[in-house]
């Protein structure tokens, strides 16, 4: 990726519940339009990444593509490996893996003991098979027996690697072994001075520069004409992450008896009444919306803090193919990068 302080790059985050056209147009769009990155999230659930991610790869010639993220709980560092393997052949180079902890996966009984051990051990297994390294690997949670390897031809020996994190030992590993750290969930410049100095402890450590790491920053993004209506879609659609990451933010100060009132709705699923909860200026640090103009606005915000990457999540307007429109023809065009 590259020195962060290159152009910023401007990415879409894609949720995986729509059909194999509907990607397909998405991609073909956001990329005539100038969007650099697409991204498909990784959700408990939902659709496997890879099927989107394969039909975009169909449908574009340029833009860089890739899970945000895998985890290795749910999926064993073979099976991650063989996935970006195949997705790299399918784009001739263009994807990149994301790594993380994971999100709700209590849900289907997974605990996740260790994250750093077991992401860098992931990881580990993931590069060896890429690069054809067959002299076996044994860690504390997964092991390559000698000679083994892929039965078939990676496109490339590596691929980038993104980290998706907000805490600190894991952004330490990112400085080590990462191209790029995402802070997800987040349209807050205050997290970009925290995340770089988090970063740059684990970069210091093999003496690497710290500016080798980008950092993607994204969020819930609803852009839409009439900003009131973009903004009152976002507060429902943003309530379940805020749940999630607004106490990881130690710099959004979000009132705690607040946070435990959204929370209590969540729970129940009663999403617009979590929503109605947030106001003006906690919407802002945890999405994106608004009208075109707003937008640009905030993540211009973003990229003046130095972010490495803007990411403009689901469902990205009232409708997603409107929200994709408004983003390539009106939000792009304001951006300084």
């Amino acid at each position: 990726f590259g020195s962060h302080l290159m152009k910023t790059e401007v990415g879409l985050g894609i949720q995986s519940d729509k059909s194999g056209a509907d990607y397909a147009s998405i991609a073909a769009r956001a990329e005539e339009c100038g969007i650099d990155v697409l991204t498909v999230f990784s959700d408990l659930m939902f659709q496997p990444p890879l099927f989107a991610l394969l039909e975009m790869a169909r449908a574009t010639k340029k833009v860089r593509l890739g899970p945000a993220c895998l985890n290795p709980y749910s999926m064993a560092p073979y099976e991650i490996a063989g996935h970006i393997a195949t997705l790299d052949l399918a784009s001739q180079g263009r994807a990149y893996l994301g790594l993380a902890k994971g999100t709700w996966l209590a849900a289907v009984g997974l605990e996740q003991p260790k994250p750093v051990v077991m992401i860098r051990e992931c990881w580990e297994v993931v590069s060896r098979l890429l690069s054809k390294n067959t002299d076996g690997f044994s860690g504390q949670y997964f092991s390559l027996a000698p000679s083994t390897a892929f039965y078939f031809e990676p496109f490339r020996s590596a691929v980038p690697l993104l980290i998706g994190t907000w805490g600190e030992q894991t952004a330490a590993l990112a400085g080590r072994v990462a191209d790029e750290v995402k802070i997800g969930g987040s349209a807050n410049p205050g997290m970009l001075p925290i995340m770089r100095a988090m970063i740059e402890k684990g970069a210091n450590q093999i003496n690497r520069n710290v500016d080798e790491v980008r950092i993607c920053i994204g969020a819930v993004t609803v852009v839409d004409e009439d900003g009131e209506r973009a903004r009152t879609l976002a507060r429902t659609e943003v309530a379940m992450y805020i749940a999630v990451v607004a106490e990881l933010d130690s710099s959004a100060n979000v009132d705690p008896d607040l946070l435990s009132r959204i929370k209590v709705r969540v729970d129940q699923g009663n999403f617009e009444a979590a929503g109605k909860l947030i106001p003006d200026d906690v919407l802002d640090l945890f999405a994106f919306s608004g009208t075109p103009e707003q937008v640009a606005a905030q993540a211009q915000l973003l990229i003046d803090a130095g972010a490495g990457r803007v990411e403009f999540g689901t469902p990205h307007g009232i409708t997603p193919a409107r929200g994709v429109e408004l983003i390539g023809t009106r939000v792009l065009p304001l951006l300084n990068r």
